[in-house]
């Protein structure tokens, strides 16, 4: 991939998964990014798994530097200041209050570089009566009323993987990039703001369009029956997914491919508004009918009449799926001590190229010579 952000210099003091979420957005896109981290432990998730070199860890680090340094030291702050003097960005997602302590404040940090974009991801932003609160992925799901559209009332329990962290770090990368068109005709740096609460409320937009608009409150299944979206097991004990929508044409070719052309002459099932109310009555029909046949057949038989439906693959089929492998889309790394592994490539192309070199996560403090003055000359 043609790299967009080569030159550009990041410095990030994250850790989990929102700062280096962010980070990592802009490292897959050519920034040169600096991850600084605690001498000995460094970033917690590195040890979740034991060791330092977690699956949690290697998630969201790819592409980047890492230097040990506490910067509550004065050696190492010298060294952090350094960094700072010649970086772009310096992103970090500690709780309010917290950047100050460690000598990583704004205030601080800008009288070393006027040109500073500085971001800080916070839980529930820098102040006001929940300012000082912790907050991790589900504390943000819930606080959104995201995650009231997930959990089944049924079966109540928090499902999926970490919406909230990742959706807040991919906003902040979106913020850095907005600060740094600004500074191109201005010249002065920029403070960006985001926090998990805020970034979450967003992506629930949905629901709160239709709270302000028409005073309803979405719940888990409001969405899948308005979308007619199923999920439905075969006969082979493999699952598949369908998302029907409103073209009738998508119907008619249900219809055809289960060999059942007068199905929705039912009066429950016959239009748009019909399938929605009875959708219950709906799953039920369609669940005793496509325990009949395997999943592969299905889906041939549903790709002949352009019907949209996808095999509900569980992580391990991903990888063998034939548009998969198509796109290139998963990428071998190789890590001098830690050895081969295998992650997903940036989906963003640029002129038809594809990112397929990556560089695999750093073990900690691994850069610390290459950054001991500062950014080398010819890293830019």
């Amino acid at each position: 991939m043609i790299p967009v952000l080569k030159g550009l210099r990041v410095v990030e003091h994250g850790t989990f998964i929102t700062g280096p979420a962010a980070a990592m957005v802009l490292a897959d896109m050519g920034a040169e990014v600096v991850k600084v981290e605690l001498p000995g432990t460094g970033d917690p998730f590195r040890a979740f798994k034991g060791g330092l070199y977690s699956p949690h860890y290697q998630t969201y680090n790819r592409n980047k530097h890492s230097v040990a340094l506490d910067t509550r030291k004065p050696e190492d702050r010298a060294t952090f200041d350094r960094l700072i003097e010649g970086a772009d960005v310096y992103i970090q997602n500690f709780r309010p209050g917290f950047a100050e302590q460690i000598h990583a404040g704004e205030a601080r940090l800008r009288e070393m570089n006027p040109r500073l974009i500085y971001c800080a991801i916070s839980g529930f932003g820098p102040d006001g009566p929940s300012a000082s609160r912790p907050s991790y992925d589900t504390v943000a799901q819930a606080a959104s009323g995201f995650l009231r559209l997930l959990v089944n009332p049924e079966n109540p329990r928090v499902v999926g993987p970490a919406i909230a962290d990742a959706m807040t770090g991919y906003y902040a990368a979106f913020g850095i990039l907005g600060a740094l068109h600004a500074r191109h005709a201005s010249g002065e740096g920029r403070r960006v703001d985001v926090s998990m609460f805020e970034a979450m409320t967003h992506f629930n937009l949905d629901a709160f369009t239709h709270l302000f608009s028409v005073g309803e409150v979405m719940g888990p299944y409001s969405r899948p029956s308005v979308s007619q979206s199923y999920v439905l097991e075969c006969a082979c004990g493999g699952w598949i997914a369908l998302h029907m929508s409103s073209p009738e044409k998508f119907w008619q070719g249900l219809a055809l491919a289960m060999d059942k052309p007068d199905i929705f002459e039912d009066e429950r099932f016959c239009d748009r508004f019909a399938r929605i109310t009875h959708q219950d009555a709906l799953i039920g029909v369609l669940r005793d009918i496509f325990k009949r046949r395997p999943r592969s057949e299905w889906c041939e038989r549903l790709l002949a009449q352009d019907v949209p439906h996808a095999p509900m693959y569980r992580t391990d089929e991903v990888p063998d799926d034939p548009q998969a492998r198509h796109l290139q889309l998963f990428v071998d790394m190789q890590h001098p001590t830690m050895g081969p592994s295998r992650t997903v490539r940036s989906p963003i192309s640029f002129d038809g190229q594809r990112n397929l070199q990556v560089t695999p996560p750093p073990t900690l403090g691994e850069h610390n010579a290459l950054y001991a003055q500062g950014w080398p000359q010819a890293a830019r």
